[in-house]
């Protein structure tokens, strides 16, 4: 006859027995750690990758919508030098003069430079008819769109190398996030579509087997260096004279480009004045 302790005694042993059978696995807690941290680190490069294209986009439509503008304040600023020296003949006008239009003086690859607005001749027609306020083909747009943002935000997330350590299955990944980005970076909703489509028929990834602790541990090692890189870039994206104007405006940065335009042309106007007295002296 078994005794109510005895019976105790066996239950406790047995749930013992099944607490020690389902114990997790010393590399278990390690295992969830590196996930984690992969996905943290796919997170914020995502948003990185998100805010460095924003940039570029905003910087391409800064140079093209107001890239003339500058131009023609800086040629004014040496007309205006150059017509003061000649009334004066002062040694400092002169030399202000000659600093002025060096600074506007035609340079090898200025194309490039500008974003097609002007080249070693002056302005293009189209820089041309900016400054006169005359119609003119508008800037190209390049602003992923919303359907674009998700389409790209679901490909990395599926699709990162970092997901993986096999050498060959990395660089597949790596290969097909480079034309995802280029995809993005366009804009390109039509494309990400079909790399969606793309990766859902490709081969998928083996699973991986548990790892040693020795090498978890070096995994996390490796995503935290990741990270403090992606960190530098971030802020060195944050620091920059373009990154200070989007967030003057974050919700509408074209109405903050009409902005800075309309005060430019007002900038115009005054220097045009100005150098028509000095020009009108000089005649006198």
């Amino acid at each position: 006859m078994t005794t109510p302790e005895a019976e105790q005694g066996g239950v406790a042993g047995a749930d013992r027995a099944t607490s020690e059978s389902a114990a997790p696995r010393p590399e278990e807690r390690l295992e969830r750690a590196v996930r984690a941290a992969e996905q943290a680190l796919i997170e914020y490069e995502i948003a990185v990758e998100t805010f460095r294209v924003e940039i570029e986009n905003f910087s391409r439509l800064h140079h093209q919508r107001l890239g003339p503008l500058y131009a023609r304040l800086d040629e004014l600023d040496a007309l205006i030098a150059e017509a003061r020296a000649a009334r004066t003949g002062d040694p400092e006008d002169l030399r202000a003069a000659q600093e002025a239009r060096a600074r506007v003086a035609p340079i090898p690859g200025v194309e490039e430079l500008l974003h097609g607005w002007m080249d070693g001749d002056g302005l293009f027609p189209e820089a041309a008819a900016m400054l006169t306020g005359q119609a003119v083909r508008p800037p190209q747009r390049v602003r992923p769109s919303e359907e674009a943002r998700g389409l790209y935000r679901e490909l990395v997330r599926k699709a990162h190398p970092d997901l993986v350590q096999e050498d060959g299955e990395r660089k597949r990944r790596e290969e097909f996030l480079t034309r995802v980005n280029a995809a993005y970076a366009r804009g390109d909703e039509k494309e990400l579509r079909e790399l969606a489509e793309e990766w859902a028929a490709g081969p998928l990834p083996a699973e991986q087997a548990p790892s040693r602790a020795e090498e978890l541990y070096e995994r996390l090692e490796w995503l935290a260096r990741r990270k403090e890189m992606l960190t530098l870039v971030a802020k060195e994206l944050e620091d920059g004279a373009i990154a200070g104007m989007l967030r003057l405006a974050p919700d509408d940065p074209d109405s903050l480009l009409d902005e800075i335009a309309a005060q430019l042309r007002t900038d115009l106007a005054e220097r045009e004045s100005q150098l028509a007295v000095l020009q009108g002296g000089a005649d006198a």
